[in-house]
């Protein structure tokens, strides 16, 4: 370990720093000649020592390249290492301060994380002292100095670069560990903080270091994730570090940039939403964090990684990304896909409901005030298809419901026990996960907290991206406006409105047919409508007989197509955006067969 230049203040508590380090490393305890006791083997915090910073003198010489090399300044580049700690987040703070300290760097800091470092008994040098200046414009200038970014960005290797420094005064810069102002923290806060509040958390310096320490990363580990601390501590204690540092510091460099580029999207994500005017900026950055490795992805030949979106506008919405995993394997690519498929169905119904989805299309759908009904409401629309599939609910599950979805037999044969991938549900009573986790070992016991569909979506295609506003609407934002001569009952407008939430999340062309709030049939991704008829009604069978439809579009044939075909197979109410050039033909042909016929105005499409 180099051994630091001694303090030149004869007879300072400083001039035993070298000492205090050695006696930090073997844990000896050793006194100060003319102070007092050093704590666990380091001293503590110096006074301020203005020999240790860059005088306005030598400041006022680095235009002109004319510093007193026989000064401090002049003679420092080959002193001790040093290391800037600058941060927000002070997890690990001190950990990684005392294992610096022992390594025999001298440590410079800011405000509070220099207050931090100093109560944990470790000297400090102040930015101030380094710099020559004070903090400036309310702190918004601190780090923004050449005695800063110098020592950070000179390279080790190039002759001009350590001349310049040496000239200069500057002292090289070896790690730099910070963390932003909490800007993410700040702008989600309640009540909503002024735009000027806002701006002022925007960090400047903080973003200037990181990136210069990061762009010098042959020469300088920068550290911005108090994760990272006890890994980079582990490899600065054995020696020889070599290959393994500058690997570590290649890491870490990446780790910069993300970290940086992330808390710049979400900076101008929130610029946008007190600034931008229209539906979608004109650049977007979207910030992720990988969630999760997974196992494959669709396929066992393709590798998959699940990704949270960091973005303000997802924060606090529950969903998928945020559930908690209790009990089972862990989530596969497909299992992700049918969850949300499952959940976002379910939690669009206003009262208890129960859906089940197989391969991301609803197969079975109840809503009852009894839970346990509605779970087998919900089987009994298409055991087959719910065998192995997805099981939703948007209350708590509690004992009861756990022991009805563990014990209950399917509905085909009365006597196999339903098998499936994942019950997700909002909470779940002590009792109730308890029982559930009986069901089955590998059984993924989810809990997320819902998520209305607000916001924006994203979706991807070669080389691109579509944007667009998440369908959010309900039965109760629409206008079911009746265009046959017959009019719905209040039962069947009812059983039409819990159709159109069903049929919004079925693959198109998609049809729904329910009666009583539970779904008897669906019919999904057909090319033709006609064809999802055919299918809804061949799985509604002869519960057929006065249920309702209900179409994600318009009918663009009436006679002996769809509308024809529902009705003579027994449906008494239909619901449809309408918009056809030929919806004059629906109404015809449910006033010829008694059938009530509502338009709603909106299409429900997902592709």
């Amino acid at each position: 370990m180099a051994s630091p230049p001694l303090n030149p203040v004869d007879g300072h508590p400083c001039s035993q720093i070298r000492i205090a380090r050695l006696a930090s490393v073997s844990g000896a305890k050793v006194r100060s000649p003319t102070g007092p006791p050093c704590r666990g083997g380091r001293w503590a915090a110096c006074p301020a020592n203005p020999s240790r910073g860059t005088s306005g003198a030598v400041i006022a010489a680095m235009a002109s390249e004319e510093v007193d090399k026989s000064s401090p300044q002049g003679t420092s580049v080959g002193s001790a290492p040093r290391a800037v700690i600058s941060v927000s987040d002070k997890t690990g703070l001190e950990e990684v301060a005392e294992a610096l300290f022992a390594a025999g760097y001298d440590i410079v800091s800011t405000g509070g994380t220099a207050a931090a470092i100093q109560a944990a008994g470790l000297p400090v040098t102040s930015v101030e002292q380094l710099t020559g200046f004070p903090e400036m414009l309310d702190g918004r200038v601190k780090t923004l100095h050449p005695a800063v970014h110098g020592g950070i960005l000179a390279r080790r290797d190039n002759a001009d670069d350590m001349d310049t420094i040496q000239r200069l005064g500057i002292q090289k810069i070896d790690v730099v560990i910070v963390n932003l102002y909490p800007f993410r923290e700040t702008v989600l806060s309640e009540p909503a903080p002024s735009f000027q509040t806002g701006v002022e958390n925007i960090d400047i310096g903080g973003p200037a270091m990181i990136r210069a320490a990061a762009k010098n990363l042959a020469h300088v580990a920068v550290l911005v994730d108090p994760k990272d601390y006890r890994h980079f501590i582990d490899v600065l204690s054995r020696e020889p570090k070599g290959e393994e540092m500058a690997n570590l510091k290649k890491q870490l460099a990446w780790k910069a940039f993300q970290h940086c580029a992330a808390y710049d999207a979400q900076v101008s994500e929130w610029l946008w939403s007190q600034v931008g005017d229209g539906l979608s900026p004109p650049a977007l950055v979207v910030p992720m964090q990988r969630g999760a490795s997974l196992r494959y992805g669709e396929n066992p030949h393709q590798s998959a990684a699940f990704y949270m979106d960091q973005s303000l506008g997802k924060s606090g919405k529950g969903g998928l990304a945020t559930a908690v995993l209790h009990h089972g394997k862990e989530m596969s690519y497909n299992n992700y896909l049918d969850a949300e498929a499952a959940y976002a169905a379910v939690c669009d119904f206003p009262n208890e409901a129960c859906v089940i989805v197989k391969h991301t299309n609803p197969c079975g759908v109840g809503s009852k005030q009894d839970l346990c009904k509605a779970y087998r409401c919900a089987v009994q629309g298409d055991p087959i298809s719910a065998f192995g599939g997805i099981v939703a609910f948007n209350r708590t599950v509690d004992e009861a419901l756990a022991r009805e979805i563990r014990e209950f037999r399917s509905p085909t044969d009365g006597s196999t026990r339903m098998f499936y991938e994942i019950v997700i549900g909002p909470s779940y009573t002590p009792e109730g996960l308890k029982i559930l986790k009986g069901k089955s070992k590998t059984l993924r016991i989810l809990e997320a907290k819902p998520r209305l569909p607000t916001g924006n979506a994203l979706r991807q295609v070669s080389g691109g991206w579509l944007y667009q506003e998440e369908d959010a609407l309900t039965p109760d934002e629409i206008t079911f406006t009746i265009q046959s001569e017959v009019h719905p009952t209040e039962q069947q407008l009812d059983d039409l409105k819990f159709a159109w939430i069903c049929v919004k999340h079925v693959k198109s062309n998609a049809i729904a047919i329910a009666k009583e709030q539970r779904m008897l049939g669906m019919g999904s991704g057909q090319p033709n409508r006609v064809k999802s008829v055919e299918i809804a009604m061949e799985k509604a069978a002869s519960d057929i007989k006065g249920a309702v439809l209900a179409s994600d579009a318009f009918f663009p044939f009436s006679w002996g197509d769809a509308v024809e075909k529902a009705c003579q197979a027994g449906v008494s109410a239909i619901a449809h955006p309408g918009g056809s050039m030929r919806d004059q033909d629906a109404v015809d042909c449910c006033n010829k067969y008694g059938v009530a016929l509502v338009t709603t105005g909106i299409r429900h499409f997902r592709h």
